[in-house]
């Protein structure tokens, strides 16, 4: 007797639909062989199975049992398909009763010796399918049901073991479904805030307009003068998520297994902080299995890479393409995926191996070959991709003695989510969310600049030999700026004050 279920396998950041076929007789006594591409994790699912079913209270079968996961071409890997094959397996021997309550239904879990049903990764991408496809009902692993109940319009069934899945398949007893949480926003408190930040009112300025506009910025300055404790208020000042912007993050995090029964929605944006002995894999994404890296962690919120110079060069050219297309594609024999990378980047950097060239209290021990060649560890087209280019000098003692109180990140917040807001109204009706990630397109028809702002930007292209990414970039930012003052029209103090952030050897 044959029998068939419904699964999901997670390929990337999505799932796709997964039969699970289960039949027996003939072949040596006990024997189970699972076919259908699976890796190592699906293929010893057999003994995890095995063991479930017995301690669960069921006789294993006494005749070969072979498993068929469809279709074929799609490499299967992971744990969650204990549970589907275990429930086929049962309803092939007789033990679950078939009906067109399962056909409408899509199981996903792995299963202990004990029976007991473990959370798995990429629950939310499954119930979005199951969704999609138009399923009625589906049986997670009872510690992924908050990360489920994201998505209405389906059934959601909490399992905590294998018998009490099939009492309910059976109707002996009924699990008792969940229905979908209403998202409330709630911000939590955050560590950082900017009034802990003494002085540096430019690198201030500078990070409010990287948070309206979601542009990249650069800070470069002496050891303690402060890059690191900016670069972590960041998350204070950003705009509020949107739902859309949640659902993608918690996306993310789903499939890569940072979630939990606690916290089940990504409410603040990420804030990604890798050290810089991090491979490119680890940053990009990728393995034998592709799994999203650091930077699509950071996806919507911020990569912040410190000691940007210490980064291998190799490592920091992996970052082009998702600086510049917002997206990374990863490549290997098991397939192709593509991962979401629109992040603000945020990176910190010493002038110097000592860290004091230029520095005006103390003096740099570095040569001037040595000074060259750390610079040169950053690359000019990964500088070319950064908007803003902030010196960030030694803080004073008078500044840092002050009492003076300093702006919180709450005042400029609002600011920020003003700003914001006028992007959302503007872009409406377009792909973008903000003017970081317009086309020169876009920046045409949404960046209209007076005569002056024009002439003045003429003169300095030429002076400062701007790129053709250079010259839409400082007309982005000038945009944001104006946003930030609630002005329709880029002025030209406005334009001015984004070509102070332009780096001029770039």
């Amino acid at each position: 007797m044959s029998s068939k279920i419904y699964t999901a396998a997670i390929l990337g950041l999505n799932a796709e639909l997964v039969e699970v076929e289960a039949d027996t007789g003939g072949g040596d006594f006990g024997m189970v062989a699972i076919v259908g591409l699976p890796d190592a994790a699906v293929s010893e699912s057999k003994e995890r199975i095995r063991s479930a079913i017995k301690n669960s209270g069921f006789q294993f079968p006494r005749v070969k049992t072979t498993v068929n996961l469809a279709p074929a071409d799609i490499k299967k890997q992971g744990p969650g398909y204990d549970l589907p094959i275990a429930i086929s397996v049962l309803m092939a021997v007789g033990r679950v009763k078939q009906s067109e309550y399962l056909e409408n239904s899509l199981f996903v879990g792995e299963l202990a010796l004990s029976g007991e049903v473990r959370p798995v990764n990429g629950v939310l991408s499954i119930a979005i399918l199951a969704r999609e496809k138009g399923y009625k009902n589906i049986f997670i692993p009872s510690k992924n049901k908050k990360e489920a109940t994201l998505i209405s319009g389906i059934n959601i069934y909490p399992v905590n073991n294998l018998l009490e899945i099939v009492d309910h398949l059976n109707n002996k007893q009924t699990i008792k479904n969940e229905v979908a949480e209403k998202i409330v926003f709630k911000k939590q408190d955050l560590e950082y805030d900017m009034s802990h930040v003494k002085g540096q009112a430019f690198a201030k300025r500078a990070l409010e307009i990287a948070a309206a506009g979601a542009h990249n910025m650069l800070m470069s300055g002496p050891p303690g003068s402060g890059k690191t404790l900016l670069a972590r208020t960041m998350p204070s000042i950003l705009p509020n998520m949107t739902e859309s912007e949640a659902m993608e993050v918690t996306k993310i995090y789903s499939v890569s297994g940072k979630l939990n029964d606690k916290n089940n929605l990504m409410l603040n944006r990420p804030f990604r902080a890798p050290h810089h002995t991090s491979s490119g894999v680890s940053l990009v994404g990728g393995g034998v299995w592709p799994k999203p890296g650091e930077i699509s962690l950071a996806h919507r919120g911020v990569l912040f890479l410190d000691e940007f110079g210490e980064f291998s060069r190799s490592v920091l050219e992996n970052l082009r393409q998702p600086l510049e297309d917002g997206m990374v594609n990863v490549s290997r024999a098991s397939g192709n995926v593509s991962f979401p990378s629109k992040f603000i980047l945020i990176a910190a950097t010493n002038p110097c191996p000592c860290g004091y060239s230029g520095d005006p209290e103390k003096e740099c021990i570095c040569s001037s070959s040595q000074v060259i060649n750390y610079n040169k560890k950053v690359s000019g087209p990964i500088l070319d991709r950064v908007d803003l280019h902030v010196e960030v000098p030694r803080i004073s003692y008078e500044k840092l003695a002050s009492e003076r109180k300093e702006e919180s990140s709450e005042e400029i917040q609002k600011r920020v989510q003003a700003a914001r807001n006028i992007q959302i109204r503007r872009f409406a009706k377009s792909k973008y969310v903000s003017n970081s990630e317009m086309n020169s397109k876009a920046v045409e028809n949404f960046c209209v600049l007076n005569n002056e702002s024009k002439k003045l930007l003429k003169k300095a292209s030429e002076s400062l030999h701007f790129s053709a990414r250079s010259y839409f970039r400082i007309i982005k930012i000038a945009r944001t700026i104006a946003d930030l003052e609630a002005s329709v029209n880029i002025s030209l103090e406005h334009l001015s004050e984004a070509l102070q952030y332009r780096a001029k050897s770039v």
